[in-house]
């Protein structure tokens, strides 16, 4: 291994920053991207059955921009967004997403497969980072520039008969690889092509393709975008976070105080290499912080276990919020907090959640709280108290809780696992006959 082929990404130079002063105070658009970034990272793409099954999830979850093909990379993205749109399948408040490379006949392909749509987001993007410009495609900045420009009036030339509601996104795809200076220029060129007005915004995504910066230099980025994009009263500005350094969701946040009004991502951050932004953590992230997410998280189990059913990928027990034991406590110091957090809680004299150890109610998504507190060999006096007081109504005093927490750590010892709620109440009612 050598760290010297590596150099370190550069800061944004000659900035007011003023991001890092302010909180997020609502929820920003959310666009799910699961099936069509999320769907070509899996090693068995969806069936059209299977995509409909899913938009279903997705707009039961209240998504509102739904990513939903590829429409010129395969019939079988073609086939489903006709299918969606022949078959009124798509709610009259949802807008879909067709993502379009800035090539004629790719632009004329999806055109086509949106024929009929009620609100569509025709999202347009080319290559820009120097990269790509000069190894990749060969090309001057005119020409990218040329490209997209040319892309964007060919596709409204294409769309101005639709009777249905038009959105028009272009994205500078490798945006977190561009030159500063370039990307804005390529984007007021496509900003003045589209003209958007106050009742006809277009959208500006700037995404992190690769993850190539630390969070607070690509909230740095958007701040500066913002504030340098033209007729910027009129746009959306929009951001797509991939998982390359681990930070997605902390460059969305930090994004959003920047000044974005939208974040793309999928469930459980599903997506090529390290995936995209998760946007069910990002949601919670805002929820634990007492804002409305905008989406409908208390069933968040039942759509982890569709998700896992239908993408073969295996959520983590230690995914934020919804993993199999992210409520869970082994460890008696921490049990004991959480048993007198609870009690105080359930007091009433305090109004906010503030439990020890768990960042929400876990009866937010419908988890019993017998998961909360699992007793083995490392667990003490207040765990076990927990579950007798939980699921019996009994309070045990200073004396008997460390008498019986001695008990079951001999017998978790003896078996060698935990113990489950039962045998720790059949424990309990022998102490207590002996008593």
């Amino acid at each position: 291994m050598s760290f010297k082929k590596y150099k370190q990404y550069p800061i944004v130079q000659n900035i007011v920053r003023e991001w890092a002063d302010k909180q997020i105070t609502q929820a920003p658009i959310y666009c799910s991207v699961d099936l069509r970034d999320g769907n070509q990272a899996l090693v068995n793409p969806l069936t059209i059955e299977q995509k409909i099954e899913y938009f279903n999830w997705l707009v039961k979850m209240g998504f509102k921009n739904i990513e939903v093909s590829y429409p010129s990379a395969s019939d079988t993205d073609f086939n489903f967004t006709r299918k969606l749109i022949e078959e009124d399948l798509i709610p009259n408040d949802v807008f879909i997403q067709v993502l379009i490379p800035a090539k004629k006949e790719w632009i004329k392909k999806s055109v086509e497969a949106m024929k009929g749509v009620k609100k569509g987001i025709f999202h347009l993007y080319n290559p820009t980072n120097e990269f790509q410009k000069r190894v990749v495609f060969q090309k001057t900045d005119e020409e990218i520039i040329s490209m997209a420009v040319e892309g964007m009036k060919y596709l409204i030339e294409l769309t101005k008969d639709f009777e249905g509601e038009v959105i028009y996104e272009y994205t500078p795809e490798s945006f977190s690889q561009t030159d500063l200076e370039f990307a804005v220029k390529i984007c007021n060129e496509v900003i003045n092509v589209v003209k958007p007005t106050q009742q006809n915004k277009m959208i500006i995504n700037l995404p992190n393709t690769l993850e190539a910066c630390m969070p607070n230099i690509y909230a740095d980025r958007i701040e500066w975008m913002c504030k340098n994009l033209k007729n910027r009263e009129n746009l959306i500005v929009s951001v797509h976070p991939h998982n390359d350094r681990g930070t997605a969701v902390a460059s969305a946040e930090m994004a959003v105080l920047a000044g974005a009004n939208r974040v793309e991502g999928t469930l459980f951050g599903n997506g090529e290499r390290a995936g995209n932004l998760d946007l069910i953590t990002f949601a919670f992230n805002i929820y634990s912080q007492g804002i409305e997410p905008k989406l409908n998280l208390a069933f968040i189990d039942e759509v982890k276990e569709f998700f896992e059913k239908t993408t073969q990928i295996k959520t983590h027990i230690r995914h934020p919020y919804v993993g199999e034991m992210i409520f869970t406590a082994f460890s008696g110091g921490h049990q004991d907090a959480i048993k007198k957090g609870m009690d105080f809680y359930r007091s009433k004299e305090h109004k906010y959640w503030n439990v020890p150890y768990l960042p929400i109610d876990p009866k937010d998504i419908n988890r019993d709280y017998e998961k909360i507190i699992r007793i083995n060999s490392q667990s003490g006096k207040g765990g076990a108290s927990f579950i007798i007081s939980e699921f019996l109504g009994v309070e045990m005093n200073k004396d008997e809780a460390i008498k019986f927490g001695h008990i079951i750590k001999e017998e978790s010892d003896k078996l060698k696992r935990e113990l489950e709620k039962n045998e720790i109440i059949e424990l309990y009612k022998k102490l207590s006959k002996s008593v």
